[in-house]
């Protein structure tokens, strides 16, 4: 029986139509190599953000169904260009969107979750021999709603796919040759990673590691998919492996260390200290589907009975937190709303950081030497994150690099501009 493998190319690697000729002689090699293929993409180059510049040009607050309307066109462009690529080369190839195979959704725009694929047209189309180019990104619920998944959503469509259809594995490929201690941006002297565990590639993707999104580690996780994070240019660079952390042997506490710059920190003061108060206010976030990450309730104030619970959140769902929460502040009976957007998380992650001491202490005193103040601390078995000032992010990535002994004698060959602080 021929195995399935499922690739994955973002838009940096199909942005024209050289990149898209090349993307086609990856798809075809594996092709050669005896397996069935199938191949998700993303829209081309900058094309999603030329789309919602459009879109902001119309409309200061566009609607979220027709934001999904609109930049669920960009996939339909990808995924015709490269068949006809692959065609070109004397291959069968056919592209489908999300509507066409029945990529299902809930009905959630803009950042939906996949909950079914039909496959009886992708294993057909596979059967007759075919090379089928899927879009990735988005999908649509069952009376018809054109959703996307939000974003890293070709990432999670590829493992999804992989998972459908009981792949023997997912190729994500990226302008990366894999995975990196850190962002190799940051501090050159990254070192990639052969292997990585599931639930450390998680945990760095929640703290802000940008090679893969959350939710396809997440589904990788939960039906065992095998995935490999490798470059689109050095095809014969295996890239990084991530599997069980069963398999692992574990010769270093710290695997990792992340920043995340697209925080944002909400304190919501003088809640009155009575039971259920926590439950209402993240209950709403969670009906506005506004995920919340950190979180620390002060102790209750003796002569007010009141306390401060500060959380944070993902930047870009601030204009709706503040939205919610001035909408909520008469139920809660609060005080005041406090914004700060100028902070970032960073993070250690590590598998063998289990039942090590001194990892905590080690990463407190390194930022303490620094001048930098932690405002949050949160942990988990294998995560240690601190919520500093933002321009404290890059120093303090560099430092816990170094201190945790991450540095490669290399310096790492990437591309893409250096997030701002």
């Amino acid at each position: 029986m021929r195995k399935v493998i499922v690739q994955k190319f973002g838009g940096t690697s199909v942005a024209d139509t050289e990149k898209i000729k090349n993307v086609a002689k990856t798809v075809i090699r594996e092709k050669n190599n005896g397996n069935d293929v199938v191949v998700v993409v993303s829209a081309m180059g900058h094309t999603t953000d030329y789309l919602v510049k459009m879109a902001k040009d119309l409309s200061t607050n566009p609607s979220s169904r027709e934001m999904d309307m609109l930049l669920s066109t960009g996939e339909g462009v990808s995924i015709a260009l490269l068949a006809m690529a692959i065609q070109a080369q004397g291959y069968d190839a056919v592209s489908f969107n999300a509507m066409q195979i029945g990529i299902i959704t809930e009905n959630v725009h803009s950042k939906a979750r996949i909950v079914n694929i039909k496959t009886e047209k992708l294993k057909k189309n596979l059967q007759e021999g075919k090379i089928i180019v899927v879009a990735g990104f988005q999908g649509v619920t069952e009376d018809g709603e054109i959703t996307t998944l939000g974003r890293g959503g070709s990432d999670t469509s590829a493992v999804a796919l992989a998972a459908a259809l009981n792949a023997d594995r997912c190729d994500i490929y990226t302008d990366v040759e894999g995975v990196y201690t850190t962002d190799p941006r940051i501090v050159p002297k990254a070192t990639r990673l052969d292997e990585i565990s599931y639930e450390e590639m998680l945990e760095l993707a929640h703290a802000g590691a940008n090679v893969l999104h959350p939710r396809s580690v997440e589904t990788a996780k939960q039906f065992n998919v095998p995935l490999r994070v490798r470059s689109s240019f050095k095809l014969d660079n295996l890239g990084t492996l991530i599997l069980g952390v069963d398999k692992m042997e574990i010769y270093k506490p710290v695997t990792g260390v992340a920043a995340d710059l697209s925080q944002a920190r909400i304190v919501v003061c003088d809640v009155p200290d009575v039971p259920g108060q926590a439950a209402k206010l993240f209950g709403k976030l969670a009906q506005e589907h506004i995920s919340v990450d950190m979180i620390i309730q002060s102790y209750a104030r003796k002569i007010s009975n009141t306390n401060d619970i500060a959380f944070t959140i993902d930047s870009a769902d601030l204009d709706k937190t503040i939205k919610t929460l001035e909408e909520m502040k008469k139920d809660l009976q609060c005080g005041d709303i406090q914004i700060n957007d100028n902070i970032a998380k960073v993070s250690i992650v590590g598998a063998g950081m289990i039942d090590r001491p001194g990892i905590a202490s080690a990463m407190f005193e390194t930022l303490a030497d620094l001048g930098v103040n932690i405002r949050m601390i949160s942990t988990s078995e294998i995560k240690i994150s601190c919520l500093v000032d933002k321009e404290d992010a890059h120093k303090a990535l560099q430092a816990l690099h170094k201190v945790f002994e991450l540095e490669g004698s290399e310096i790492a060959d990437v591309k893409g501009d250096l997030p701002n602080v």
